[in-house]
C-alpha cells in the first residue's frame, strides 16, 4: 500500500475543481473558501504540485504536513476533574 499525503489547492472559480481529478482523489470542495483537498502519492507530491501551480485557474498548493507529525503523546497527564468523574457511579 502506498503512502498517501494530502494537498490543499486555492482556486479562483470552482466551477474547474472538478478538473483537479486528474491529479489525484478529490477529498473535500469547500465552496465558501474556494479550496480542493485532495490526495495523491506521497513520492509524487512535489511534481503533481509544481504541475498544479502552473495551471491558469490555480492561486496556490499547500502540502499537509499530517503525515510528519507525531501522534504519540508522551507524559499526557489526565484532567483531575474528568478523572473524578468517571469514577462515579450514575
Amino acid at each position: 500500500m502506498k503512502d498517501r499525503q494530502g494537498l490543499i489547492v486555492y482556486v479562483h472559480h470552482l466551477k474547474q475543481a472538478k478538473s483537479l481529478r486528474r491529479y489525484g482523489h478529490v477529498h473535500y470542495i469547500s465552496r465558501k473558501l474556494k479550496y480542493v483537498v485532495l490526495y495523491c502519492d506521497q513520492d509524487e507530491i512535489e511534481a503533481t504540485m509544481a504541475k498544479m501551480i502552473r495551471l491558469p485557474y490555480v492561486k496556490n498548493a499547500v502540502p499537509s504536513y499530517r503525515p510528519f507529525v507525531s501522534t504519540e503523546f508522551e507524559n499526557a497527564k489526565p484532567d483531575k476533574a474528568k478523572e473524578y468523574d468517571y469514577k462515579t457511579d450514575l
